[in-house]
């Protein structure tokens, strides 16, 4: 397979979930069930054309060059283990958007909710893909990232805005050990690539630091993988909608932990301390959750321990790690995938028809929901490990792993007893699910008169049950093959491919299952008539709940301890804060400065200039009186503030810097009337401050005046030694060698913007694009004062008719200034990449043009003539410049990579065109959408204001 077309195709497997989110969330929602199917099939044409390629171990690898300079890419690979994975969570992927259909129809934020469960199997794929283990830990924290807004979706209820928290607390702490210990096993291994990694492991073991890489590890997996004692976060996220459940426990999530330990098993296993660590706690969580499960009343809860347990299972054979132990593990992640993921549709369906998930509340339902009783007992089967299912081969796979002799410690003494307990567990938990729920009387009266639901709801639990049953019947048809090629990825050479068969002899994992069954059945009679009325946990058990210990914990070390140091070491009010702040920093340069600074021994002189001298004198007496006046005269303060800006723009223009001036005036006109349209919110300061005069006043003042000198001096001091230094070679010289060659611009400054360090433009449009946001948000939070919100005193001392006549010809002129700054913002934008301009210039001119529109009229008067949606014009910049740089990786080039040629345009001739300049389309529309955006934000200002106004002359009238 070429190697442009295969990075294209790994690419694009990476990507389409993400894509197919963003898509999602522009379109109507009535189109999002189609879009997310759609992504989630394409997802499987795409495994399927690479099958081929990675069958018998083989790797399929591609590294996209990210910043090659630095030797940073980011590779993609994909084994036979990441491809069964990946398989995994598109099938089932597919199956969840499709039952999502019928059951999240007629309720709100279906857009939101598909986009957000595709950017959530990104994330999942991206860790199944990542050929680097740092890239790896992105990934990882993105799943805890999209768990969070799918728990929390219908954020309403308190429930489910715990469960989202305690889930992200709980993932992203264990994502931040994870990211410490990759560190530490990249130091080890002397790389960060995955291939080199997983190739090191006698070096890494024999490490002195191996512990310390261990711990971080095991604890970024025990904390997604719900493993003791990080398991009591899992039954919490069940208050998310019954499809993100059923992926997330399914095939996404908590399965990441898993594919971790059986991933990177070659690298840190193999030792005494990874078999006790990871057996031992395996095992203790499926006992833990495999008891808890059968007290649950909560039908979703139920299974979500039972999740726990199974999830310890996978983690005890990840322990192990012998090549038939590896082997079991990956098979039952795929039988655990199928029934767990019918048994979560199944509780939704239950819940969707009845009203409720109470067990003691259900029964009888095998009457009038034959259909789903039928399914759910096939799939509680195959949890229980009864023949003939899936679930029973990997059950006896694991039973026999489990009774062979490993390393002769007391754990492997104890691991038979230990597993047939286990199982004793699920059965009996198993038995509970079907016969409370689905036999016997009705317990009790129901919201909902119980009936089968639609196709799209039945049809993916009965393509899950029949894969249960075909698994079960013929499993070297369906899976067998898959699964050995998995095991062999991860095993390495030396793996014998292994026949899975229903029948082996009555050997001792076939006995050990049989007692299995027997006393499970026994457990389940002896509770059944408890189990209603009891508690919902083991007896003398039941009051130890890890969330409380958790939520104790938390407040502890959020509030209680933090609170209590505030008070001891800090203060909330500003000003001690900032001084605090500039001291430290001049403290820092001056430390760094001393015994090394020195000014050039021939300094390079200019002329002295008369005006020059005399503007700047200028600009330091406004940036006096600025800081003078901003106590009680905030308006002449931003007067003088602006006079000091000035003459900052002007100081560009004289030294040639035409394009930072331009920046500059346009900035300072935004800034400058926003900060007066925020004045005008602020609470009004005629009298003097309390103790302002008083001599501890004055003393902190006189502070805050010699600190203020010290670092004002120490910056003029180190920029006049710099620009008096002697000229000599450096990088600025080689971007104006080859601004022209290789960017295809010759305004060089431009050029670096947008070409040379426009990774660096990236990053500061996506934090101007936060800023805005958060600006936003805090100014829909913000009430202004009670004397801020009557009208200014010019206003009302004045006839309105008199007002707008007298503003009359202003406001006409600033309406006419629409269009013609709209050709200006064209010319800065076009012109950019030659001549001072550029998307940011014109961006902010764009913005002005709408400012100017607002202080000619009222925000009513624009809002009803103008359709200002500047949210959009943000997200549309941000896609628009990833969109260019992942442009490049198609024609196999690094990631905002460039390209630059003439094109000849009829009756017009050679015109310059780069694909910079789609790049700065997207600053364009970035800086545009933000600077309106907080616009907007402070002139709803007047609306709020206006209404409080109107109430409060009501409220006297009456």
């Amino acid at each position: 397979m070429a190697g442009v077309a295969l990075q294209n195709q790994l690419l694009l497997l990476a990507m389409l979930p993400f894509a197919a989110a963003l898509l999602v969330a522009a379109l109507p929602q009535r189109m999002s069930a189609l879009v997310a199917g759609l992504s989630m099939a394409l997802a499987l044409v795409l495994l399927a054309a690479l099958a081929p390629a990675v069958i018998d171990g083989a790797v399929l690898r591609v590294e996209l060059d990210w910043v090659p300079s630095a030797g940073l890419g980011l590779p993609l690979r994909l084994d036979g283990f990441s491809w069964l994975f990946a398989t995994l969570v598109s099938g089932i992927g597919l199956l969840v958007v499709t039952y999502a259909r019928g059951y999240m129809a007629g309720k709100d934020g279906l857009a939101r909710f598909f986009a957000l469960l595709l950017g959530f199997t990104g994330a999942m794929q991206g860790i199944l893909l990542s050929g680097n283990i740092l890239m790896l830990v992105v990934f990882w924290e993105l799943t805890s990232l999209f768990s969070f807004l799918l728990i929390g979706f219908w954020h309403k209820g308190a429930a489910a805005r715990d469960g989202a928290r305690t889930a992200l607390l709980v993932t992203a702490t264990g994502g931040l050990c994870l990211l410490l210990g990759m560190l530490v096993i990249g130091q080890i291994a002397g790389s960060y690539d995955l291939d080199e990694v997983l190739t090191s492991g006698a070096r890494i073991t024999g490490h002195p630091l191996y512990s310390l890489a261990l711990t971080l590890v095991l604890i970024g997996a025990f904390t997604k993988s719900a493993q003791f004692p990080f398991h009591f976060w899992l039954p919490g996220a069940m208050s998310a909608p019954t499809p993100v459940s059923a992926f997330l426990h399914s095939a996404t999530m908590v399965k990441a932990g898993v594919f971790l330990l059986i991933r990177f098993s070659p690298a840190l296993g193999g030792t005494e301390a990874w078999f006790l660590a990871v057996t031992g706690i395996g095992m203790a969580t499926m006992l833990i959750g495999g008891l808890i499960a059968i007290f649950r009343n909560d039908l979703k809860g139920l299974l979500a321990y039972s999740t726990i347990s199974q999830l310890g299972l996978i983690t005890a054979l990840a322990g192990i790690g012998s090549p038939g132990a590896i082997l079991a593990a990956i098979f039952h992640i795929v039988n655990h995938a199928m029934f767990k993921a019918a048994l979560f549709m199944t509780a939704g369906t239950v819940d969707h028809q009845t009203g409720t998930r109470d067990i003691r509340r259900l029964g009888g339902l095998r009457r009038t929901m034959p259909l789903t009783a039928t399914l759910a007992i096939i799939a509680s089967a195959a949890m229980a490990g009864v023949p003939l299912l899936n679930g029973f081969l990997s059950k006896e796979m694991f039973l026999a792993e489990s009774a062979a002799w490993h390393n002769g410690t007391a754990l492997d003494a104890a691991l038979p007893y230990l597993a047939v307990v286990g199982s004793v567990f699920s059965v009996a938990y198993s038995i509970r699910l079907v016969m409370a729920v689905f036999f016997g009387a009705p317990a009790g009266p129901l919201l909902k008169m119980p009936s089968e639901p639609g196709l799209a709801m039945t049809l993916p639990v009965a393509l899950l049950a029949a894969g249960c049953l075909a698994v079960g019947l013929v499993p070297m048809l369906i899976v067998g093959t898959l699964v050995n090629d998995a095991a062999l990825s991860v095993v390495g050479l030396g793996f014998m491919p292994e026949k899975i068969a229903i029948w082996h002899g009555f050997n001792e994992a076939l006995m050990l299952s049989i007692i299995a069954f027997v006393v499970g059945i026994a457990l389940w009679l002896s509770l059944r008539a408890q189990l209603p009325s009891g508690p919902e946990g083991p007896p003398l058990l039941h009051h130890l709940r890890a969330q409380t210990v958790f939520d104790r914990g938390m407040l502890k070390l959020g509030w209680v301890y933090p609170r209590r140091m505030m008070s001891w070491i800090a203060t909330e009010r500003l000003q001690p804060q900032l001084r605090l702040l500039v001291v430290a920093a001049v403290l820092a340069a001056g430390a760094a400065a001393w015994g090394a600074f020195a000014f050039a021994e021939v300094r390079r002189g200019n002329d002295f200039s008369g005006g020059f001298a005399l503007m700047w004198l200028v600009g330091a007496g406004c940036a006096i009186g600025a800081a003078a006046q901003a106590k009680y005269h905030r308006f002449a303060a931003l007067v003088m503030l602006g006079g000091a800006g000035l003459v900052t723009c002007l100081t560009f223009a004289w030294l040639s810097a035409p394009d930072l001036a331009v920046t500059q005036l346009l900035v300072e006109v935004v800034t400058t009337v926003l900060l007066l349209l925020g004045l005008r919110w602020l609470p009004q300061r005629r009298e003097a401050i309390k103790g302002d005069n008083s001599a501890q006043a004055r003393r902190r003042r006189a502070q805050d005046l010699v600190i203020a000198t010290v670092g004002g001096a120490g910056v003029a001091t180190v920029a006049y030694a710099m620009m008096t230094r002697p000229l000599v070679r450096n990088v600025g010289d080689w971007f104006l060698a080859n601004a022209y060659y290789e960017g295809g611009g010759t305004n060089v400054v431009n050029v670096i913007l947008v070409d040379f360090r426009a990774f660096d433009t990236f990053g500061e449009i996506a934090v101007l694009a936060v800023v805005a946001l958060t600006i936003y948000a805090l100014l829909r939070r913000f009430r202004p004062a009670p004397e801020s919100i009557k009208q200014p005193d010019q206003q009302r001392q004045t006839n309105g008719r008199m007002l707008d006549d007298y503003l009359l010809v202003p406001s006409v002129i600033m309406i006419w200034m629409f269009p013609v700054l709209m050709m200006i913002a064209a010319y800065f934008f076009f012109r950019g990449h030659d001549l001072p301009g550029g998307g940011f210039a014109a961006g902010v001119t764009m913005a002005i043009a709408f400012l100017l529109q607002y202080l000619a009229t009222n925000v009513r008067w624009v809002e009803a003539r103008l359709t200002v949606l500047p949210i959009r014009w943000i997200g549309m910049g941000l896609l628009i410049a990833v969109g260019t740089g992942m442009g490049s990786w198609v024609f196999g080039y690094p990631f905002l990579t460039a390209y630059a040629q003439y094109v000849t345009l009829p009756l017009i001739g050679d015109v310059p065109a780069a694909t910079a300049l789609v790049f700065d389309l997207g600053v364009f529309a970035l800086v545009m959408g933000a600077t309106v955006l907080m616009l907007i934000a402070i002139a709803h200002q007047s609306l709020r204001a206006a209404r409080l106004r109107e109430h409060d002359e009501n409220e006297e009238s009456r």
